[in-house]
């Protein structure tokens, strides 16, 4: 790929990596959280960056390793809102989250259920990384040599976070923490080691003193910012990002750039990534934290590919919002001509074509499509799906040009958007056909005479004129009456939905079909 085809962010990245790291025979890319609640969609902004470089560095023919680690050793801190049972989950603090119960009976432990749950979704969007457990590693010993290492390292590794500090850690301090055999909490001190593999340490809590062997112990870790370069060094990590907390002047990413060395590794390649907001979701919360939006959220109003679309075609560095209000719409429009420049169905510049075409590709979860999805705006796709009142099969029925490689993608899409319109959009956006038992409008004399003349119009010529020549039969059947077009308009609305406004009525009128609306007009 020449520097010129360098159209996206990912592959920018990926010749960096290849330019930073040389050419080699297998490149890591890793990312990584604790399972400690809700992983959200913040937290997902990390995992589709890395997949997203991946991606980009397997176009260029490079084998690629994509590791997910779980950082499920680290202490269990907090009880997340809204989960059952708080008062037996108060017992487990300070103890690992692979030993606290899942109570919410989805897994054989905490950290297990929001594993679980994010395993389950990620290839829904295209996303298939190895999974490293660490507290299976810890808990084996894999890492005896890493703590070893540590501790031989103690005094220059206390340099470096020191140089981060405002205040010096105390001399005493150990570059390792310990979970106590007594009461699996960390509440513990660490008082000597004895230069190999023996660590003694004290249970602050029973005051009970126990010396270890790191070759054998299951209780034994290093601190997250000693332990992240270590793995560094360990997998031989070319490429992991971080959020802003990490990447900041002193942070983990700074300190740990220099204890990799200490360890024979050396940094990755990596990047910054910005915040997202939630912008019109409403009252709804889900999560089992209360408050946060996980991938499950979204995916109830974007499909998989468009999921995709939001961080691929956004710079990882730049904050934007995952909107469930009106702006839905646009998504879905801005989607949609992506794909149609793809497919050469909506013609732009030369650079354009090249940037559209690559965020197209990135966009989606498997296989780049033959042929565009069925192109129907997402207006009016909630529009059809009101009038037939969610069937989503009676739904595609009518739409007799989609292919049968488009319905599974379409039917996605409906789901999609009968979620967002039951449960996000605006009150003025919802409507439901009226039907023959419907209790009738309260239309004046005048009105439900014109809106009687405007069924017999229906029936006669809905369907053989275009929207344009029957809008004159509409405002005909307005003038006939001696009425205003406005208050004809909102005296047909009432008739049909109920509400005093709805979508542009010639277009409603074709897509509801004569045979639904003449006899409900008809009727006064």
């Amino acid at each position: 790929m020449s520097e010129n085809q360098l159209n996206h962010w990912a592959d920018i990245y990926a010749d960096k990596i290849i330019r930073e790291k040389g050419d080699k025979e297998l490149y890591t890319c890793a990312s990584g959280i604790t399972p400690s609640g809700t992983v959200h969609i913040g937290n997902f902004r990390e995992i589709i960056s890395v997949e997203l470089i991946v991606r980009a560095l397997k176009a260029r023919g490079k084998n690629v390793r994509f590791i997910y680690s779980w950082d499920d050793y680290d202490v269990f801190r907090k009880v997340p809102k809204n989960m059952p049972q708080p008062e037996l989950l108060e017992t487990y603090l300070r103890k690992p989250i692979t030993l606290v119960p899942d109570t919410t009976g989805r897994a054989e432990n905490y950290a297990r259920g929001n594993e679980l749950d994010v395993e389950k979704i990620l290839p829904t969007v295209g996303v298939n990384p190895e999974y490293l457990y660490q507290a299976q590693r810890y808990r084996s010993s894999l890492y005896a040599e890493g703590m070893k290492t540590a501790l031989e390292k103690r005094k220059e590794i206390k340099a470096i976070l020191d140089s981060c500090r405002t205040e010096p850690l105390p001399e005493d301090w150990w570059p390792i923490s310990v979970f106590s055999s007594f009461t699996d909490k960390d509440t513990t001190t660490v008082l000597d080691w004895d230069g190999e593999y023996g660590v003694t340490y004290r249970d602050d809590s029973t005051g009970q003193v126990e010396t270890i062997d790191l070759r054998t112990t299951p209780y034994a870790k290093l601190p997250w910012r000693i332990d992240w370069p270590m793995r560094w060094a360990r997998e031989g990590v070319d490429f992991e990002p971080a959020g802003k907390d990490h990447h900041s002047q002193g942070g983990s990413f700074d300190t740990s750039k220099h204890i990799v060395e200490l360890f024979g590794g050396h940094a990755p390649v990596s990047f910054q990534y910005d915040f997202i907001s939630i912008k019109g979701r409403g009252g709804k919360i889900s999560s089992s934290s209360g408050e946060v939006i996980s991938l499950y959220d979204v995916l109830e109003v974007y499909t998989p590919e468009i999921c995709r679309y939001l961080f691929v075609s956004t710079r990882p560095n730049t904050e934007f919002s995952i909107s469930f209000d009106l702006d839905v719409l646009k998504i879905y429009e801005d989607y949609d001509n992506c794909e149609r420049i793809y497919f050469g169905l909506l013609p732009v510049n030369e650079k354009r074509l090249a940037k559209e075409k690559r965020i197209y590709e990135l966009s989606q979860v498997g296989e780049i499509p033959t042929e565009p999805s069925y192109q129907i705006p997402f207006r009016h796709l909630c529009n059809l799906l009101q009038i037939h009142g969610g069937d989503i099969d009676t739904v595609i029925a009518t739409l007799k040009d989609a292919t049968p490689s488009q319905i599974e993608r379409l039917k996605v899409r409906c789901r999609c958007a009968w979620a967002w319109i039951t449960q996000f959009s605006p009150e003025d956006f919802r409507f439901s056909l009226s039907s023959m038992d419907s209790p009738k409008a309260e239309l004046s004399e005048a009105e439900a005479k014109a809106v009687r003349e405007l069924g017999e119009y229906v029936e006669q010529y809905l369907g053989t004129m275009s929207d344009k020549e029957f809008s004159n039969c509409i405002y005909k059947a307005a003038a006939d009456n001696g009425l205003d077009n406005m208050d004809f308009f909102r005296a047909v609305y009432l008739a049909l939905i109920g509400k005093e406004k709805g979508p542009k009525l010639a277009g409603f009128l074709g897509i509801c079909g004569k045979e639904k609306v003449a006899p409900i007009l008809k009727r006064y």
